[in-house]
């Protein structure tokens, strides 16, 4: 069963995007608030996929994204954005992010993204 770990700092979101993954066989191994969390998180539980908010306190995606690819260059992060934040999606796909999901989203445009990052 692939691993994913939900980095946001919205509740809501992070509920959200739990309750999409319910009906897939992907294994939630955490959620994390904000960025610090985030990467302390993708250290301990090496999940195969991360979506990454990139507008968190304490530290923002892009930079948490940098330390996750800095610790493992192969970590395959999707940012999430909001619509206005393009000029940190084109720094954050610079960074090494897989791709991006503009806020809202619909959930079956969320899976492909998902199952296409993962590669099944």
């Amino acid at each position: 069963m692939k691993k994913l770990l939900i980095v946001d700092d919205e509740a809501f979101m992070r509920l959200t995007i739990r309750n999409m993954m319910n009906h897939y066989d992907i294994e939630i191994v955490g959620e994390a608030a904000n960025g610090v969390i985030g990467v302390e998180m993708y250290k301990e539980f090496r999940p195969d996929v991360v979506t990454m908010d990139i507008t968190m306190p304490e530290m923002t995606g892009i930079e948490a994204l940098k330390k996750i690819k800095a610790f493992d260059p192969q970590a395959k992060v999707i940012m999430l954005s909001s619509l206005g934040e393009e000029g940190m999606v084109i720094e954050a796909i610079r960074s090494g992010a897989k791709t991006f999901i503009v806020k809202p989203f619909k959930e079956k445009f969320f899976n492909q993204i998902i199952y296409d990052v993962l590669g099944i």
